[in-house]
């Protein structure tokens, strides 16, 4: 059996770089906020923020994460739509205490407001995750650009508010949509001055594409390498991935399907993964990236 070759890159970041392909990269989530889908409130409160956050995040390096993801406004579907100066309110604490603290550490904003991403960037952040692909707020890319930051562009249809009344995707429109976006946002993204080596994409796993409509992507994932870009993977207890077992389970009991779905992602490619649970993904990845390795040079 062979599985996607995958290649290899120099992420440029805002003061670093961070080598991608020879091993799975693994970014831990960080959610300050008290309504994201799967662990809303868990590392957010008013009254224990920012200390909560802080010690999970340094949970999360010690487990093995290279990137911590940090976000202050949940996406969900009928999420309350947040101000930029109540996003910052929550996260810029955070993101002040860890960079000072552990230098070292590579910070990621989870953001879609420029503001916000350009006080992260002034705090110590070298990543600026944009679930929209930078449609939302049209200075993103400019703020991007102008800070020299790495840049990960997600692809997703329509916001959230709109995901429920969408009309279905087939199974073979799936990636062919997907392609043509990514390729769009990374078209814009380099017209707007942020040169390639600074961009990874993301197919936006469950942004506007339903349960089922989920699995073409997942399964062709590899497809996505032909935009010669690295690629992010955030499969991390979603919803699709317990739609066809019997029963239910819960968001915070998905880690069993998500270790399936996050192997499944690095053998078709996927370079960076994003996680909720750090040391588990770290081992699975371990294992899937010697496959990946042995499978290299069953072919030489």
């Amino acid at each position: 059996m062979s599985f996607a070759r995958r290649p290899q890159f120099d992420w440029h970041l805002r003061t670093r770089r961070l080598a991608l392909g020879e091993r799975t990269r693994i970014m831990g989530i960080l959610n300050v906020t008290p309504d994201s889908f799967s662990d809303g409130g868990h590392f957010y409160s008013p009254e224990t923020a920012p200390d909560r956050a802080i010690a999970h995040a340094l949970q999360m390096l010690d487990e093995g994460a290279d990137i911590l993801d940090i976000g202050g406004e949940s996406t969900r579907p009928n999420a309350t739509p947040l101000t930029p100066d109540e996003e910052q309110a929550r996260i810029l604490p955070v993101i002040e205490s860890l960079a000072k603290a552990h230098p070292e550490a590579i910070l990621s904003v989870d953001t879609f407001h420029a503001s916000t991403a350009g006080h992260a960037l002034a705090a110590g952040v070298e990543i600026v995750n944009d679930v929209s692909g930078h449609q939302w707020d049209p200075a993103m890319s400019s703020t991007c650009a102008r800070t020299g930051c790495g840049v990960i562009l997600m692809h997703t249809r329509g916001r959230p508010q709109d995901w429920r009344n969408q009309p279905p995707l087939a199974a073979d429109d799936v990636v062919p949509l997907v392609l043509a976006g990514l390729q769009d946002r990374l078209d814009a993204a380099l017209v707007a001055g942020i040169p390639r080596d600074k961009i990874v994409l993301d197919p936006g796993f469950g942004f506007g594409k339903r349960l089922d409509e989920n699995y073409p992507l997942l399964a062709h994932l590899d497809q996505l390498l032909q935009l010669n870009q690295p690629i992010l993977a955030g499969v991390s207890r979603k919803s699709f991935l317990v739609y066809a077992l019997p029963g239910s389970l819960s968001s915070g009991d998905r880690l069993s399907v998500t270790l399936a779905a996050n192997t499944i992602a690095i053998l078709n490619g996927a370079h960076i993964l994003r996680v909720h649970d750090v040391r588990p993904a770290v081992e699975a990845a371990a294992v899937a990236d010697r496959l990946l390795a042995s499978s290299l040079h069953s072919r030489e």
